[in-house]
């Protein structure tokens, strides 16, 4: 998802389940009005809303959201070509799960004759 190279300039994400917007903005270096922003931009963000419509974040959209800030500002992509950019890795990384998932059900049928 993000570039090696590019973790290392980020602090490391602790291990929770949620994060607020400015605990958000100090992993990835955004601004939370960008964060707001690419909520509205990106469908993959979409923060629980608790409340008085505070954001609480999940590990894979800081994931997201790192991934997003290195292709708009070091990789020089447009917000078009980003969002293009994000769909295609999603819809291949979900044939990549259809395909382990098949693959899993053959194991599982093979176990079983074997038995």
């Amino acid at each position: 998802m993000l570039e090696p190279s590019n973790n290392n300039e980020l602090p490391p994400i602790p291990d929770k389940r949620y994060f607020t917007i400015g605990e958000v903005s100090d992993l990835c270096g955004v601004k939370p009005h960008v964060l707001r922003y690419w909520e509205q931009e990106f469908t993959e963000l979409s923060p629980v809303k608790r409340r008085g419509n505070r954001r609480y974040y999940q590990i894979h959209e800081v994931l997201i959201i790192r991934q997003i800030k290195s292709l708009l500002y070091e990789q020089g992509y447009t917000i078009g070509g980003a969002k293009a950019h994000i769909m295609s890795s999603s819809k291949e990384q979900s044939s990549r799960t259809k395909q382990m998932n098949q693959m899993l059900l053959e194991l599982e049928d093979i176990l079983n004759l074997l038995k």
